[in-house]
């Protein structure tokens, strides 16, 4: 509870107090507490603790004086607990003699006790100046010299000079690689920016801009004149050329892809988590196989935090402002040579963002900046930090990339085929397009709809609510009220766009609505996350079960060179086959690792996992890493690493749906498997929890703390500070990669496909892309299907279920060794993974899909509909427009259905059925009816058929329907007809989602 008072108003008034210092060199807040009379309880590490304790050495009840150690943390919070339970029960008498006590004890610190101490000081100090002068010779003081040693002349005029890099040039090539980033999955590349300098290379963390500001010029001169390095760059030039030229011949459909976040080299720090990686991820591959996208996303000064722990374990969010002249953004300049900025109206102002562009390989990534002149100072900070602030600061990041985003895209003259929505934060792309075709073509709203649906993808990312924007009302309206001037519409039509109900004013506006309504197409990035979300989004369109949905999913993968080691590339290289390099290889490639011996894969992943475990030292011995283990406890950690040990990892956000906490559910069962003496096992995590996410924070300090008993030293360790460069180390050096999500919450989890494609088992639940990419002896399981409702007895099999999988299969197979110390059963595993797994992972299978899915056919539908000056999409709009008009007055005539009460119904039999309607203006080949067959299962109707009636006579506006149907399923069933508007030129029918009933 927070008092908002004075300490001492507060002190008054409290019955004990408790300060479990670590260490203070006196601590006043114990000594204050007694003088008030308030009983207290502090450490043997405080100073006036130490000083009470020797004063009184039988310890006085009035305060407790608990015994502080490095790792005795339990210790002390059950002191506290036992203190505390102990005054609670003290009579009114015994807690008035305690508090008397109290008092007494602080009067051996009053001044009037103390002073006397100092007295003695003054007079031992005189007597000693007074034996120093007995002893001083004489001297003249005419002739005596006298120096004021700490009397400084003049202070130092320093001036600051910026000495610009000049780089020699032959070596100019040098710079051009370094601002594109198509040196970071480029082994060659990176291998020459860290041969310049391989200390200033880890110190500038891989960063090439800010390695060249750091050379001398003597050391260019070296590199000059050295015949080796000159043919590496000389090499890796005409690579990078040959490369880049490419991009002259790419005919795919134009593609703007909008994201918040990019994870592209841990240099620009531009992402957070999952959605980053993935997105970076995604125009890696884009470049490599010369898919016309072009990136739209934020540029922000301070990104997202850096992941410090205390000594207790808490974690402590540190944020470090980018210097953009060391990170590969170049400015970019309108024809006037001015900087290009784009506007965005907010209330009683306009905020300015500055253009700034990102070149990765053949791609170019565009990023918007508001921390300038031009813009006040809350203003200012609108780009500061990645999901930072309150939520009227993530809706205004949210409309500077949506809306701003497009302004942006204008100014660069660039208007694509499709515009891929990634996650709901940039839906506002769709409202900006809206007004352009409204002011610029002169289309009507729902004319200008068509077109902006037909070109609009949305890719949702995740199940869990707290991963979907809503924004109030009131908020959302003092920002994007204006629009209805723009769009020519009620402010109720644009609340429709984000609300289910538009007169609910409890009900928040959503950013994830939004884009559904705005996409012709959306689609989950797994299977099953793809049949999740069409239960999230299954109330747009009530007139349909949620698996009829036109949400399908596109399953997500990893861009195979950032993320595979050296060593397997060089493997993969030998025996994949040249159509591999190309990057359109066939996935029947991958199946060249088991030309591969035992003995070299084993060497591979030995080197791997020794090559992580180094790292973990190196971070290690950093004080500033690691201030929760004491120097004899980071000894013992060193010890016991070993690089000869089954390795398993866990290293993601942490959330709580992640689950963890799982491993640790059994402490003593933990201990045996850790410890056995025969199959050892070590585990590595890391990860961060969102600054506001308390309970993702609780669970790293746990794991920390466990960490720290005796028997796990060194065993199970948390690396703090997960970013690129660590996920690079960890996913390539760990043998097993477990993940323990809540079902069904993991939307896809890349970090596994990561993983495999290093030839690292998948240990996890049947979720996300783990139930697509699951193979017998290419990995482990637990079950897809809940065994429990209750998430505790869930939780509580689960972790059963990992000991024993660790136990009986995991451990047995790394362990089973011949002769030479190489286990053939875990190399199979390996080569499986590989071979079995990976293949269908990989950000190549992902974009390919994508294209074929969605950017092709809807690039085709788009430009037809914009043909002719809009003519399909003025048709298209005013065949809704008669429709919806006339829905209402459609009315059922005749219904003569198969009726159980009328009929036995069997299996294998044909029945048929007849419906009469009047359609009032409309004709037979307007409205479509089916009969739809379902299943109630746990509350939900399952579509098991749908059959649609042929319409076979109009007479007037009497229209006849006829059905025959064969009966396929026996049991309890449920059967209702369904009319529908029905146009080929719907791409589906939730395009125009009109049902009624009979």
């Amino acid at each position: 509870m927070f008092f908002n008072l004075p300490y001492y108003d507060v002190l008054i008034g409290l019955d004990a107090t408790a300060f479990p210092s670590y260490y203070e060199p006196w601590g006043y807040t114990p000594l204050e507490s007694l003088a008030f009379k308030v009983p207290t309880i502090t450490t043997s590490l405080s100073g006036f603790g130490k000083w009470v304790t020797d004063y009184y050495p039988e310890s006085p009840s009035a305060i407790n004086i608990l015994k502080r150690e490095d790792s005795n943390y339990g210790d002390i919070v059950g002191g506290i607990t036992k203190n505390l339970i102990k005054l609670l029960k003290m009579k009114e008498e015994e807690l008035e003699k305690l508090q008397n006590e109290a008092s007494e004890i602080a009067q051996i610190a009053l001044w009037k006790n103390l002073s006397k101490h100092y007295l003695k000081c003054y007079e031992l100090t005189l007597q000693n100046i007074e034996s120093r002068v007995e002893s001083l010779p004489n001297i003249d003081a005419q002739t005596a010299v006298y120096f004021e040693q700490t009397k400084m002349i003049k202070a130092p005029n320093w001036r600051n000079v910026i000495i610009h890099r000049s780089i020699p040039q032959a070596l100019l090539p040098l710079e051009e690689l370094s601002k594109n980033l198509w040196w970071c999955w480029n082994d060659k590349a990176s291998e020459l920016f860290k041969s310049i300098d391989v200390n200033q290379w880890i110190e500038t963390r891989k960063n090439p801009i800010a390695l060249l500001d750091t050379i001398s010029l003597s050391r260019y001169k070296e590199l000059e004149n050295d015949a080796d390095f000159m043919k590496k760059l000389k090499d890796v030039y005409a690579e990078f050329k040959t490369y880049m030229a490419e991009k002259e011949k790419m005919t795919s459909p134009t593609v703007a892809y909008f994201s918040m976040e990019y994870g592209l080299h841990s240099s620009l720090k531009i992402y957070s988590g999952g959605l980053g990686i993935l997105a970076g991820d995604y125009l890696k591959e884009a470049s490599d196989k010369a898919t016309k996208i072009t990136g739209v996303g934020l540029l922000y000064r301070y990104g997202y935090f850096t992941q410090k722990l205390s000594s207790a374990g808490n974690q402590e969010a540190d944020y470090e402002a980018q210097d953009f002249t060391k990170i590969p953004v170049t400015p970019v300049m309108g024809e006037d040579g001015r900087w290009l900025t784009v506007s965005v109206d907010l209330p009683q102002r306009t905020l300015y963002a500055r253009v700034w562009r990102v070149d990765v390989g053949r791609i170019e990534l565009y990023l918007l900046d508001t921390d300038f002149e031009d813009n006040r100072d809350d203003d200012r900070s609108v780009t500061h930090h990645l999901y930072g602030g309150n939520w009227e600061n993530r809706l205004k990041q949210e409309m500077l990339l949506g809306l701003g985003g497009i302004k942006m895209l204008r100014k660069l003259n660039i208007d694509t085929d499709v515009y891929h929505c990634n996650e709901g934060h940039a839906a506002f792309i769709g409202l900006e397009r809206l007004r352009e075709y409204i002011q610029n073509d002169k289309l009507s709203f729902s004319e200008a709809m068509e077109v902006v649906r037909a070109s609009s993808l949305f890719t949702t990312h995740t199940p869990v609510p707290a991963g979907h924007d809503f924004f109030e009302e009131g908020m959302l309206r003092a920002h994007i009220e204006h629009y209805t001037e723009k769009l020519h519409v009620s402010w109720q039509q644009i609340l429709s766009l984000g609300k289910i109900d538009v007169y609910n004013p409890r009900e928040k506006f959503s950013m994830s609505n939004l884009a559904a309504n705005l996409s012709q197409e959306v689609n989950g990035v797994s299977w099953l996350h793809g049949e999740v979300s069409k239960d999230i989004f299954k109330d747009l369109w009530p007139g349909y079960m949620p698996d009829e949905l036109h949400i399908s999913y596109v399953t997500n993968g990893v861009h195979q060179p950032t993320w595979t080691s050296p060593l397997w590339k060089e493997i993969q290289n030998e025996v994949f086959g040249e159509d591999f390099k190309t990057h359109q290889y066939n996935p029947k490639s991958f199946e060249g690792i088991y030309k591969v011996s035992d003995k070299r894969i084993w060497e591979v992943k030995t080197a791997l996992r020794g090559k992580l475990l180094r790292r973990i030292e190196q971070k290690l011995r950093r004080e500033k890493n690691t201030p929760y283990f004491s120097p004899k406890q980071l000894v013992e950690i060193k010890e016991n690493l070993r690089d000869d040990i089954l390795t398993i990892g866990f290293a993601r956000r942490f959330a709580t749906y992640k689950r963890a906490h799982l491993l640790f559910s059994n402490i003593e069962r933990l201990d045996k498997i850790v410890n056995n003496p025969d199959r050892p096992v070590q585990f590595i995590f890391a990860g961060k929890a969102h600054p506001a996410d308390k309970a993702g924070q609780d669970l790293i300090k746990h794991i920390v703390e466990i960490s720290k008993l005796p028997q796990f030293l060194g065993k199970i360790l948390f690396i703090p500070n997960y970013d690129m460069e660590l996920a690079r180390h960890m996913v390539q050096g760990v043998d097993v990669w477990m993940n323990t999500p809540t079902r069904p919450q993991e939307a896809s989890g890349t970090s596994g496909e990561k993983a495999v494609m290093n030839g690292v088992m998948h240990f996890s639940v049947l979720d996300g892309w783990w139930v697509e990419g699951y193979r017998e002896d290419a990995g482990w399981a637990l079950p897809m299907e809940r065994a429990y409702e209750n998430q505790e007895y869930q939780n509580e099999l689960d972790a059963e279920l990992i000991y024993n999988i660790i136990e009986d299969e995991i451990a047995p197979a790394f362990y089973d060794k011949d002769k030479d110390g190489i286990s053939q059963t875990w190399c199979s595993y390996i080569k499986n993974t590989i071979a079995k797994v990976a293949v269908n992972f990989t950000t190549n299978r992902m974009l390919t899909d994508y294209e074929k899915q969605y950017y092709y056919p809807m690039s085709e539908r788009a430009k037809k509909l914009k043909a002719d000056k809009f003519a399909t999409t003025i048709q298209i709009s005013d065949w809704k427009k008669r429709v919806s008009n006339e829905w209402d007055n459609i009315k059922v005539v005749n219904v003569d259905v198969p009726n159980r009460n009328k009929q036995v119904i069997a299996i294998g039999k044909t029945y048929k059925g007849e419906v009469t309607l009047d359609l009032g203006s409309l004709s037979m080949n307007d409205i479509g009816m089916e009969l739809v067959v379902a299943e109630q299962k746990d509350e939900k109707m399952k579509v098991l058929l749908t059959k649609e009636f042929r319409a076979v006579s109009q007479q007037g506006s009497l229209v006849k329907y006829v059905l025959e149907v064969v009966t396929e399923y026996p049991g309890s069933l449920q059967l209702a007809v369904r009319i529908f508007p029905k146009n080929e030129l719907l791409p589906h029918r939730q395009d125009f989602a009109l049902v009624k009933w009979l």
